[in-house]
């Protein structure tokens, strides 16, 4: 129940903090007293306070909808009345221009049927009805092609742009919109209006051709938009002015309701001694905590004046106590990847303390290359110099993962440049940083690009790859080659460390049962595939062979009993790729059947 009262206490004190947001304000971090509020009196404030609120932002909101109507029915007005000026001032010209040539020309050559059209009797005109109001700019084609085809092309609709966005009264957004005015004869053709501007969008408002009443209506309309313009300020203040005494309390409210969450969360995990009368906590903590927490007990029951102290007893149990790290800013994330594929048990060695140096390096050897290196340390120096501004903040997923793992990175971009001035690579490019390259052309026929024609004229490049081999070209450049069998080869061996470290820590720390079971068909499946790559690897650099090792691979499962040909590194290389091939087969098979 207390837990409930403070998560809506908590809700409120969201709803404030989004209000402070779109206001533009901020909760106040300075100091703040009254730190003996009492939680019930929080309550109630606060709920006076949301109901204060929330009235407020439902007058701004009427008054600002009503406000948003009265100008688009002033912009229509205005346009409308402009479009019925024009048309009077035309008809006019018209009708005097006519007048004068009927007064020259009075003979028999005059146009009778005009001159029958401009006399008849005006009751027995058609009067002609018209609907306003604006539309959205974007739906104005399609909204005048959907009346063209309803009516049949009875209808004449004029529109006229209205230089600036205005805001929709019904989504309170600025859009881009045209006042327009159709003029119809009929009940039907109305209905059929009305229905498209319902379907369009269309805000319409009342009009009438009348001049007089026009500007009598232009006058009013201008009038109350003051006056609601004069509401909304006062009542924007009065919000600011809310929002403000809020903001000075808010930090200081959420730290209240948070503790007492957490105190009625915890009080949650006791258990009640109905013979004492008290509550009992079991639970676990490091050795090097107890007396920290038994300074934190006592000065918890002088604070709150305590009649009864609390009792802190080490408690003797067969348990296995859950495992513990104690880590920092800067290795939590290693710790967190050795964590997501499992948790080592109590007293065992923890990974994450070699995972700090073998992560990054074996990343490193894959990746070397000391101009991206240095890219991707100046790119986490940043987070790292500004940690303090962005732990405050919400950040995006992958901003959030990146800024997590800052300290993982760095590590890994000061990995990635020491192997790649050992692979001499700077954005793919060599450089003869410590001294020219040892080999050079015989002759002026000789290319760069390769090292074939090149012998040794000087001493041994003193540091890393010698610049002339990345012209190199045998299964891939050589750069590339050697980054993928050096990252095969530390893989595979520490893949085996792993396996042989979980071996002894299940032998001297865990059951023995089983322990054979488990760890040696992973040894043998491992080693009969990546382990012989690995042998194969070192076998030809040692030889100094051109065989094809992916050919050697692939035709080991799909053809183990060919012949190698010139893929084959040593004697009996045959025999011991079908003895692998069974080997890792049968051990599949054992462990499909149950």
């Amino acid at each position: 129940m207390q837990i409930k009262r403070c998560g809506e206490m908590a809700r409120r004190l969201r709803f404030f903090k989004e209000q402070m947001k779109k206001a533009g304000l901020s909760p106040s971090t300075r100091s703040t007293t009254g730190n003996d509020i009492d939680l019930d009196n929080l309550e109630v404030k606060l709920g006076e306070l949301e109901a204060e609120l929330l009235e407020i932002n439902a007058n701004n909101e009427h008054l600002q909808r009503t406000y948003s109507e009265l100008l688009e029915y002033k912009l229509v007005l205005q346009k409308a009345g402009e479009f019925f000026n024009s048309a009077q001032s035309s008809a006019a010209a018209q009708q005097r221009q006519f007048e004068r040539q009927h007064s020259i020309e009075k003979s028999i050559d005059s146009p009778l049927l005009l001159e029958q059209e401009m006399t008849t009797d005006p009751s027995k005109h058609v009067k002609l009805g018209f609907v306003s109001g604006l539309v959205p700019r974007e739906k104005s084609m399609t909204f005048e092609r959907i009346l063209f085809r309803a009516t049949r092309g009875n209808v004449f609709l004029k529109q006229a742009v209205v230089n600036d966005p205005v805001v929709d009264p019904v989504s309170g957004d600025k859009i881009e919109k045209n006042v327009f005015i159709i003029f119809y004869s009929g009940e039907r053709a109305k209905n059929k209006i009305l229905k498209i501007c319902e379907a369009f969008g269309a805000n319409r408002y009342p009009f009438t051709d009348d001049l007089g009443k026009q500007f009598q209506m232009i006058t009013e309309v201008s009038g109350k938009l003051s006056e609601l313009k004069i509401t909304i300020d006062a009542g924007l203040l009065h919000r600011s002015s809310l929002l403000q005494i809020i903001g000075h309390q808010h930090e200081l409210w959420h730290l209240l309701v948070k503790k007492e969450k957490s105190i009625y969360h915890t009080l949650n995990m006791l258990s009640i001694d109905v013979t004492k009368m008290c509550l009992v906590a079991e639970g676990w903590c490091p050795v090097y905590a107890s007396n920290q927490i038994q300074n934190a007990l006592q000065r918890a029951s002088f604070d709150s004046s305590s009649q009864v102290g609390a009792i802190f007893q080490v408690l003797q149990t067969k348990e296995s106590p859950p495992t513990y790290f104690r880590t920092n800013k800067f290795t939590s994330a290693f710790q967190e990847i050795v964590d997501a594929y499992g948790v080592a048990k109590y007293q065992e060695a923890n990974p994450g303390v070699y995972t700090i140096v073998t992560f990054p390096f074996l990343f490193a050897v894959m990746f070397g290359d000391w101009g991206h290196g240095i890219c991707l340390l100046l790119a986490t120096l940043y987070f790292i110099i500004r940690e303090r501004k962005f732990s405050s903040q919400k950040l995006g997923d992958i901003v959030e993962m990146t800024f997590g793992g800052r300290y993982v990175i760095m590590m890994m971009a000061l990995f990635s440049i020491y192997t790649g001035l050992i692979y001499n690579e700077f954005f793919s490019v060599p450089f003869e940083l410590f001294g020219p390259s040892a080999y050079g052309c015989r002759d002026q026929s000789c290319s760069d690009a390769t090292t074939v024609g090149l012998s040794k004229v000087r001493g041994t490049y003193p540091f890393g790859v010698d610049p002339k081999w990345h012209g190199s070209r045998s299964e891939l450049p050589f750069l590339n080659s050697l980054k993928m069998k050096m990252s095969i080869l530390l893989g595979v061996a520490q893949m085996n460390l792993g396996i042989i470290l979980s071996y002894f820590n299940a032998k001297f720390f865990g059951d023995n049962l089983n322990i054979w079971y488990q760890f040696v068909p992973q040894i043998i499946f491992l080693n009969s595939l990546f382990g012989y790559l690995s042998l194969l690897i070192i076998v030809k650099w040692c030889t100094g062979s051109q065989a094809d090792l992916y050919h050697v691979m692939i035709y080991m499962f799909l053809s183990p009993t060919d012949d190698l040909g010139e893929n084959q590194l040593f004697f009996g290389q045959k025999f011991l790729q079908v003895l692998l091939y069974f080997l890792g087969l049968g051990q599949k098979f054992s462990q499909a059947i149950p």
